[in-house]
């Protein structure tokens, strides 16, 4: 079986990939490498797939790469999904996300290939509110809050249409936040660790009250895989760790075991450099997901624990700073857009 990858050079994608190529399959990688694509990610993979630059708007290009590589599945992770950025550019996330999938189903239906694995968010369904005791289920309404979110929730959307109107073999995968080695700089957990070492302030939005629920991108990756090997056509999956926590919560502890592995120079506490500021505008305060359906349907269920998996993830970008700064020499890091709001 073949499997093509959209996004393969991303964080999540590039998981998958890995994971994917040690069950067997073959792999074919579509990525545009924006800003946050990287072949450094699946360098040392690049000799066992089949890699295209690609944009997933790009309907001829698309439906050359599929005549010519025969793929069987589909895994669409291609898109753009920075919530802070979605609110200054929202145009370029409603092109991606809901244009650039409606092409990529266009030419998979057309194609008939055999599964098409859309990979959505935990933020389709807006947030919990503040004391409201909630999870979500793959039945409840969807309720986008952002421009990112909206443009997901049309992709997610888009999917089931494709799967009730032309009969396309769709599964459609919510993931909570993931984390782990080799996310982009932009996203909360690595610019806590990043700004940290930087001897930077780290901006924390509100008072740190807002709660997610995070899930280590290994385990993330082996849910997509067993969706594919053991999931039911038509249906939805949530794939999420079982805990939350507040963000001010997660960046202390990111901080107080930096004070343990890596300390500052001058002896005090990374703890200091926490900086509250404006909210953003919009902030969902939590999101929860009942990811029961998974573990019983997919025979699924995380494995690293958010502790070890902090650590894990610490431990990565203390070893691969030069990775981070070889980035921000040539694109640029750390687009404060807390400073725009």
């Amino acid at each position: 079986m073949k499997i093509l990858v959209t996004g393969g050079a991303g964080f999540i994608g590039s998981h998958f990939t890995r994971l994917a190529l040690k069950r067997g399959y073959k792999v074919v990688i579509i990525d545009k490498l924006t800003y946050a694509g990287d072949l450094k990610r699946i360098k040392d993979i690049l000799n066992d797939i089949s890699f295209y630059k690609c944009d997933i708007l790009n309907k001829e290009f698309l439906e050359h790469i599929f005549e010519k590589e025969k793929v069987n599945i589909v895994v669409h992770f291609a898109a753009e999904s920075h919530v802070d950025k979605s609110i200054i550019e929202p145009d370029l996330f409603l092109k991606t996300n809901v244009l650039g999938t409606h092409t990529l189903l266009e030419v998979s239906k057309n194609k008939k290939i055999e599964l098409f694995v859309n990979i959505s968010t935990d933020e389709v369904y807006g947030d919990i509110k503040k004391k409201e005791n909630k999870v979500f289920k793959e039945t409840d309404p969807l309720r986008p809050s952002s421009p990112y979110s909206l443009s997901k929730t049309s992709q997610d959307l888009l999917g089931q249409s494709y799967y009730r109107t032309y009969k396309m073999p769709i599964i459609t995968i919510r993931p909570s936040n993931n984390y782990g080695p080799w996310q982009y700089p932009e996203k909360f957990i690595p610019v806590v660790i990043l700004k940290a070492i930087k001897g930077e302030k780290i901006p924390i939005y509100g008072k740190g009250e807002n709660e997610r629920e995070w899930l280590y991108v290994e385990d993330c990756a082996q849910g997509i895989l067993n969706a594919i090997e053991k999931g039911k056509i038509g249906e939805i999956y949530n794939l999420g760790s079982g805990k939350t926590y507040k963000n001010i919560d997660v960046a202390k502890y990111i901080l107080s075991y930096l004070d343990k592995i890596y300390p500052r120079k001058d002896g005090k506490s990374y703890l200091k450099q926490i900086s509250f500021v404006k909210d953003r505008p919009g902030h969902d305060f939590k999101y929860f997901l009942d990811s029961s359906k998974a573990r019983k349907n997919l025979n699924w269920e995380p494995k690293v624990s958010f502790e070890e998996g902090i650590k894990k993830t610490i431990t990565w970008y203390i070893n691969n700073i030069s990775w981070v700064e070889d980035l921000e020499r040539k694109r640029g890091l750390f687009n404060d857009y807390w400073k725009i709001y």
